[in-house]
């Protein structure tokens, strides 16, 4: 096929690296080749970050802490540094949006609106300065002692903030933001697949005069980010991901008493109660599972439905989704584009495979769409007739598959809601509220949305179980980067800061 794409990256330093405040060459000639995913051909390359880079960098965010002003600078000061990268952010929408698709496959109408968030995300932040209680006054206890007790939050050190390849631009806002206004430094690893998003921020962290070493970025793969993460100058480790690699992170981190939060996968489920037509409930998921070809950690693929109205649900399901439009992300009459590399295309066909094995129904999909013959692209599927405890049913395929579970009335659907080793995100399609809540609250999952697949990290976004521990985004999101401190005075001093 032949991509619309006029589009090209937008890096200004692809073969360098952004450490203590400058534009680096890396320590070897090493490239990462980052390929099209709607083309199969590589797009743009960006220089890979060796340990002895990734140690650079942590070297520099760590003189930026231990020695640099930024920590001793007030939440106001580092706030006004948050609101200049804000307007800046908007100054750059066209160039992320513009190569994203190149990157992840993702369409540009909706990186656009990805891309139009990223501004928000920093000056929400910078708000907080004004209203987040860094200090708060305690009265003393009797084994206190003093007249005056304090509560002071302060910056948990070094960040090693490690992104994904999907969301990376969105993602690396939600890490680097609160770190930032908390007082910390930061290292920001972007994924191979998708480096763009931190080779922008960086830029836009030059032109905005962030103090040498704040702010460092590189390009890695697994060996480096390991180093990263084992580094005994990183403080915390901020990771969004696989379970497996988050699994090594909490493990590494635990042996020095790093601190960790991490956001690992999903298998998340939508509950279709029996007052709630299927019609209008499979229009909505389908419109939200084609974002990203299905590659969300917080996507809704395990939709539970009362028995008697299985069939038609997933009749439903097969008009909406089994009818979109797949193809060039570029194109505006596309609907959903590729998955990311051949090798995720492969790991999808082969849950497919499994499906098919284990007794589900195939209702559409399951295989390369016809038309096209080049690119990472699978089908928008559904199985129906799921067993609950299958492969499909309880791993994270992170495609566009859908699977149709039957129950047998609310209290079963919920059990095998609840019936996961994750807890991201569940939708509940009722018009009664009340009981749309009281499903809600029953239900083991970090979000819940009505009628829909939400999520709104300007609240809290985070999992139960094993898709995470903590949480991003609003006030909660700010925490992780935080230190309490307790301090015992005879009086209060006249000046808090």
């Amino acid at each position: 096929m032949t991509s619309t794409a006029t589009t090209s990256s937008p890096m200004r330093h692809p073969d360098s690296l952004y450490i203590g405040g400058r534009w680096v060459r890396p320590s070897t000639d090493a490239m990462i080749d980052v390929v099209t995913p709607a083309t199969e051909e590589v797009g743009f390359r960006v220089a890979e970050a060796t340990e002895a880079d990734v140690a650079a960098a942590v070297a520099a965010a760590r003189t930026a802490f231990d020695e640099g002003p930024w920590p001793r600078l007030t939440h106001a000061e580092r706030a006004g540094y948050l609101r200049e990268i804000a307007a800046r952010i908007g100054e750059r929408v066209d160039d992320l949006a513009g190569a994203a698709p190149l990157e992840s496959g993702v369409l540009q109408s909706l990186a656009r609106g990805s891309a139009s968030l990223l501004a928000s995300v920093f000056a929400s932040y910078a708000g907080m300065a004004d209203t987040f209680p860094f200090v708060e006054r305690h009265v003393p206890g009797p084994t206190g002692g003093g007249g005056a007790g304090l509560l002071v939050q302060e910056p948990v050190g070094v960040v090693a903030a490690i992104v994904p390849w999907n969301g990376p631009a969105v993602i690396s806002a939600y890490k680097t933001g609160p770190a930032l206004l908390a007082g910390c430094t930061v290292v920001l690893k972007m994924p191979p697949e998708a480096p763009s998003a931190g080779y922008v921020l960086a830029e836009i962290a030059e032109d905005a005069g962030l103090p040498a070493g704040v702010l460092n970025v590189v390009t890695a793969d697994r060996r480096a980010s390991e180093a990263l993460v084992r580094d005994p100058g990183v403080d915390k480790v901020s990771f969004t991901g696989s379970n497996a690699a988050g699994r090594s992170i909490a493990a590494a981190c635990a042996g020095r008493m790093a601190r960790v939060t991490l956001e690992l996968g999903g298998k998340s489920a939508a509950l279709i109660l029996d007052d709630y037509d299927v019609s209008a409930a499979a229009r909505t998921i389908a419109d939200s599972a084609r974002y990203l070809s299905g590659q969300v950690c917080y996507a809704t693929t395990r939709l539970i439905v009362d028995r008697k109205r299985h069939d038609a649900f997933a009749e439903a399901l097969r008009e909406s989704f089994g009818r979109l439009t797949v193809g060039d992300p570029f194109d505006p009459r596309t609907q959903m584009g590729p998955v990311i590399t051949g090798r995720q295309r492969a790991r999808i066909e082969g849950y497919l495979a499994q499906g098919r094995e284990q007794g589900a129904r195939l209702v559409t999909g399951g295989g390369r769409p016809a038309h096209l013959d080049r690119g990472f692209y699978v089908e928008p599927t559904v199985f129906a007739d799921v067993d609950n405890r299958s492969v499909i049913a309880q791993e994270e395929i992170f495609g566009p598959v859908l699977t149709v579970i039957p129950a047998d009335g609310e209290a079963d659907a919920v059990e095998k809601a609840n019936d996961s080793i994750y807890g991201l995100n569940a939708s509940v399609f009722t018009h009664d509220v009340d009981r749309a809540y009281a499903v809600a609250r029953r239900l083991r999952t970090g979000t819940v949305g009505h009628n829909g697949t939400r999520t709104d990290a300007t609240i809290a976004f985070g999992g139960f179980k094993q898709s995470g521990i903590g949480r991003e985004g609003g006030t909660e999101g700010l925490r992780p980067y935080l230190e309490s401190k307790t301090v015992l005075l005879d009086r209060y001093p006249r000046h808090l800061g």
